[in-house]
């Protein structure tokens, strides 16, 4: 009887264990969850990336709407830092151009290094590499479509560039930057791909429609920190598009780019 008994409690407590350890599984947040880890060691072996801490890569595939929704499953999200995303892209890239066109002038240098960061180009990036598979979305937010998003997909990238930046230093995010970002540069010179999108803008709604377009902000959302800012483009008192981005000056580029390329493919 008392072996019985032993035996009933050792079914007991495993069953109370092993419960345990499936809820600790389920609650974990994104940067601990097992499952998570596994799909992120995936990618980072096949981008031949030898991290340090996993936790900073999973960070970077955090879209702010799982964050407002679930906070204890992701406290913090990958616009955060858009900031050090930038400077560490522009900076590799800044450097290159530096060294590879000697003849070409600081303006000239400029416009193409523009190109080569312009978000469009970021979006080719994360298609090719397949990084949508590894968003972490709302639910509203994934049934919107919110997955295939040319400007969410190009944050992606500079976060990633970000968490190798954070872990494993400035050789290494150049190294994924050459590989994966810069090679574009070609394009952008032969083709001469360095246009201000503003200026292209307003001389296609001038010459088509014989208006100039204005750029208002609409609205501003989120933290001093953490704003995102809505530009609406209007052809007179016509509401022609819309966008978002992480400060008013972006914004407006993101948007006439946008309306740019729809403009010459009506």
């Amino acid at each position: 009887m008392k072996l019985k008994n032993i035996f009933f409690n050792f079914k007991f407590f495993s069953f109370l264990l092993f419960f345990k350890k499936l809820n600790m599984v389920i609650a974990k947040k994104a940067v601990e969850n097992p499952i998570y880890i596994e799909k992120i060691w995936w990618l980072l072996m096949e981008l031949e990336i030898n991290y340090n801490d996993i936790s900073k890569y999973i960070l970077a595939f955090i879209h702010r709407s799982i964050v407002n929704e679930k906070q204890d499953f992701a406290p913090e999200h990958n616009e955060r830092l858009e900031f050090l995303w930038d400077a560490i892209l522009e900076l590799v890239v800044t450097e290159n151009l530096y060294k590879d066109y000697p003849k070409k002038t600081e303006g000239e240098l400029t416009d193409i290094r523009s190109a080569i960061v312009r978000w469009r180009n970021l979006s080719n990036v994360a298609r090719k590499l397949e990084f949508s598979k590894y968003l972490l979305l709302w639910k509203w937010e994934e049934k919107s479509g919110w997955r295939e998003n040319d400007y969410l997909l190009a944050n992606v990238v500079e976060a990633v560039i970000w968490a190798i930046y954070l872990d494993l230093w400035i050789e290494i995010a150049r190294n994924f930057i050459n590989k994966y970002v810069y090679p574009i540069v070609n394009d952008v010179v032969k083709n001469n791909l360095t246009k201000d999108f503003k200026t292209s803008v307003q001389e296609l709604a001038q010459a088509e429609f014989d208006v100039t377009p204005t750029y208002d902000v609409i609205s501003e959302e989120g933290l001093d920190h953490d704003k995102i800012f809505t530009v609406w483009i209007y052809f007179k008192e016509e509401l022609k598009w819309t966008w978002k981005g992480s400060s008013k000056k972006k914004a407006q580029e993101k948007a006439a780019e946008d309306a740019y390329i729809k403009l010459i493919n009506k």
